[in-house]
């Protein structure tokens, strides 16, 4: 697995979710559940992770949405 993107914004993963939904792409959210260790204040960024060989078809998506995917 490939990291597409690190953020910390919710909207912006879920946005991500559906886009790649779409598109027929698996993503997977790590450190979904961190809040709970870090008191909800969103301090450790989600990673979204893709397969090696999905990860250029999801950034090109990302492109398309004009999500930056390397600013996070």
């Amino acid at each position: 697995m490939k990291e597409l993107l690190r953020t910390n914004d919710a909207v912006l993963i879920s946005y991500i979710e559906a886009l790649m939904a779409d598109a027929r792409i698996d993503l997977l959210v790590l450190d979904r559940h961190a809040s709970i260790l870090d008191g909800s204040i969103g301090a450790i960024p989600r990673r979204l992770m893709v397969g090696d060989d999905e990860l250029v078809a999801a950034r090109s998506i990302l492109r398309a949405a004009q999500i930056d995917h390397d600013a996070g």
